[in-house]
C-alpha cells in the first residue's frame, strides 16, 4: 500500500526522481498518542501490527441454518465444491493465546489450483503460474458484492460458472452443479450466502 513500516522501512520507487521519506511512516510507539508510555497493546502497536492482528483474529459470524442452507451445505459437498473449498481446517501451534489447534471453517484449502484460460491473468507470483490461484476462502461470502479474484462479476452464479473455463480443475464440479435442479441450485446459493 506504499506505507513504510518497521518490517519494510524502505520505500519503493515507482516514479523516477521521487523524494523518499528516510524513516518508517508507521512504527511501534514508545509512547501512545496521549504521551503516556502505558496503554493497551493496540495503543502501543504500529498500524501495521494492529492490521496484521486484526486479520489473524477476524472470522465471520455464522448465519443461522435453515432447511434450505442445510440442504445447500450437503449439495456443496456432493457436487464436489468441498474438494477445494474445504469446509473445516485446524490451526497449528500459535503464539497467540487460545489460537492453537482451533477448528475453523474457511471453506478453502489455501492451495494453488489451475483455473483455466478464462480466469488466468498471466501473472506469475512465487510458485503460482499465470493460470493458478490460491483457493479463496468462502467464509464471509454472504455480504460480498463482487466475486472472483478481480471482482469481475456481481453474480455468484457467474462466478461459479467461470470456474468451468478450459483447463480448469473445477470443470467436473461445475458440470455436477449444472445438473442440479433449480431448487437445489437455489439451496446451494442460499448456503453460500449464509457463510
Amino acid at each position: 500500500m506504499g506505507v513504510s513500516n518497521e518490517l519494510f522501512p524502505n520505500e519503493r520507487s515507482a516514479v523516477a526522481g521521487r523524494v523518499f521519506n528516510n524513516s518508517p511512516e508507521d512504527l511501534t510507539h514508545a509512547v501512545n498518542e496521549s504521551g503516556s508510555n502505558t496503554g493497551t497493546a493496540s495503543e502501543m502497536s504500529s498500524d501495521a501490527a494492529n492490521f496484521a492482528l486484526f486479520a489473524r483474529m477476524s472470522a465471520p459470524t455464522p448465519v443461522a441454518s435453515t432447511s434450505s442452507t442445510l440442504n445447500g451445505a450437503a449439495l456443496f459437498s456432493s457436487v464436489g465444491c468441498s474438494l477445494c473449498h474445504t469446509p473445516t481446517l485446524t490451526t497449528g501451534q500459535s503464539p497467540y493465546t487460545g489460537m492453537s489447534n482451533v477448528t475453523y471453517n474457511p471453506y478453502s484449502d489455501f492451495a494453488l489450483h489451475k483455473m483455466g484460460i478464462d480466469l488466468q491473468d498471466g501473472i506469475v507470483q512465487g510458485t503460482a503460474k499465470g493460470n493458478q490461484f490460491r483457493t479463496a476462502p468462502l467464509w464471509g461470502l454472504g455480504p460480498r458484492l463482487s466475486f472472483l479474484h478481480d471482482g469481475r462479476t456481481t453474480s455468484l452464479i457467474q462466478a461459479i460458472q467461470a470456474d468451468s473455463s478450459s483447463g480448469s480443475e473445477a470443470i467436473k464440479v461445475i458440470n455436477n452443479y449444472n445438473k442440479l435442479k433449480a431448487s437445489q441450485k437455489q439451496d446451494l446459493l442460499n448456503f453460500l450466502r449464509s457463510l
